[in-house]
């Protein structure tokens, strides 16, 4: 497993990455003590006494008469250094990344010079953050290492084990997380804080949304699902489409949808028609989508198949985006959630069995919710003892939904089917809101923010270099300042 594959971000040569930082310096590097005791707007001295020196800013072992350098100082930054060992280092963790991610490699030059870039960005952030003092301590960095290890579904040995068999020792990858909350800190200060919306930035977003919303559409979906067993044998397979095709010969002779829907299909929607509610066809899964928009109210689409089904769907009827938000109000929900997810080693199978003993355990009051959901759960919700908070009509996936909306207060569902995995559902509460104008102005605002930090922090990057004293060591002995 390329665990770097997984962790460290594909944008690496570009932007920050919580895992595209220097690695941390390597013992070989500790003789290049003072290259740069120089002050900003000074000439960098030569390198501190070395017992002998290449001449070309590398330094050899005492005792050694050859004219091969150890290490090389390749930049000066402000007052310290990138050395060649650092770049090596890090070309080869990027080039070793891009592999295994199937990116086609840049030219050599091309890649060295892009990374170097980079790496003094970095080294100037790092020195800023650490004249304002901006420090992580040990506490701080092994929680956000855990959350880490948690979101890969490991422990932190594991996690550690997969690193430095893959050839990337977890101090140094501890630097690197360390350095990159540094940076996150310090934009945060110099970035996020300063960033102001004026309402009539609010204004004139919410008008072009508007104007943008009368041309988008939303389709009231009904679906017949034929759902493929796991580990599935392609006679089982064929068995499986061709009920979806007699599904589709009825449908074509007039059947009732709603009627075939509660005959044949898997979904949990399937006593209530099959309904699954208004969705914009951008939200849905692409092979969905394409297929919907094609259609006029009271059609249905050809079979399609996913991964673990096969699907008929419906365009009960169609509306624009900008009636829908005409809405005078909608339903509110405030559920929480055990989810299991299915993996190679937890089959959807186990899953279900896993959650139907849970249910059993809540039904007979054995347990609390909250706890089986910091126990059990695959989710970022578990924390929270699975509470997804108040979800408004499209903020779940379609099945989850439907299981929701047709569940009273207080009552836990049978285990729910997704893309995600298992559920269990609770609601807590219900309550109608008018879709106010101070929500939607809270969201345009948030969206403005997202931009606009982009910009501001691109911007502040570039001041942040523009400002650095950097210097390049070139092969010839001869010092380019830039």
């Amino acid at each position: 497993m390329k665990i770097l594959a997984v962790l460290l971000c594909t944008a690496a040569l570009g932007g920050c990455s919580v895992f595209s930082k220097k690695p941390a310096p390597t013992p070989a590097a500790a003789p290049a003590s003072a290259p740069a005791a120089t002050a900003l707007n000074t000439t960098p001295a030569a390198p501190a006494k070395a017992d002998k020196s290449d001449g070309k800013g590398g330094f050899l072992p005492p005792g050694e008469s050859g004219n091969v350098a150890i290490d090389s100082i390749v930049v000066v930054v402000n007052d310290d250094v990138i050395t060649q060992r650092e770049l090596s280092n890090r070309i080869k963790t990027v080039t070793a990344r891009m592999k295994a991610q199937n990116v086609q490699m840049p030219d050599p030059a091309d890649l060295r010079r892009q990374l170097l870039e980079r790496m003094i960005v970095e080294r100037a952030q790092l020195q800023m953050a650490k004249e304002m003092g901006v420090r992580v301590d040990d506490l701080q960095l092994d929680r956000s290492i855990s959350r880490i290890a948690e979101a890969q579904k490991l422990t932190v040995q594991d996690l550690r084990n997969q690193m430095e068999k893959d050839g990337t020792p977890f101090a140094a990858f501890r630097e690197e997380i360390r350095e990159e909350i540094i940076m996150q800190r310090l934009r945060e200060h110099e970035v996020d804080s300063k960033i102001q919306i004026s309402d009539a930035e609010v204004d004139s977003f919410m008008a072009a949304e508007k104007a943008a919303a009368a041309e988008q559409f939303e389709v009231n979906i009904s679906q017949i699902m034929v759902r493929i067993p796991d580990n599935a044998t392609a006679e089982v397979i064929a068995q499986r489409r061709a009920r979806a095709e007699e599904v589709m010969r009825q449908l074509r002779t007039g059947a009732d949808f709603a009627k075939m829907a509660a005959t044949y299909s898997d979904a949990s929607d399937a006593l209530e028609g099959g309904v699954v509610g208004w969705r914009q066809p951008e939200r849905l899964p692409p092979v969905f989508a394409e297929a919907l928009v094609k259609l006029k109210p009271g059609q249905v689409t050809p079979i399609i198949k996913s991964v673990g089904a096969f699907h008929i769907l419906k365009a009960v009827d169609r509306r624009s985006v900008a009636e829908a938000q005409a809405a005078a109000s909608v339903q509110q929900t405030h559920a929480r959630h055990i989810l299991i997810k299915v993996t190679p080693t937890m089959s959807a199978a186990d899953a279900k069995r896993k959650l139907t003993e849970l249910k059993e355990r809540l039904d007979n009051k054995a347990a609390k919710f909250e706890e089986l959901a910091r126990l059990f759960s695959n989710d970022g919700s578990a924390a929270k003892g699975g509470d997804l908070g108040w979800l408004y009509p499209g903020d779940t996936m379609p099945e989850f939904e439907a299981a929701m909306n047709n569940l009273k207060i207080g009552e836990v569902s049978q285990p729910v089917e997704t893309s995600f995995g298992i559920h269990l559902i609770e609601v807590l509460e219900r309550k109608s809101d008018d879709v106010s104008k101070e929500r939607e102005r809270n969201n345009a605002r948030q969206a403005i923010r997202e931009r606009k930090l982009e910009e501001a922090s691109e911007s502040w990057q570039r001041e942040v270099r523009d400002r650095a004293y950097v210097e390049y060591r070139t092969d010839d002995g001869n010092n380019v300042n830039k």
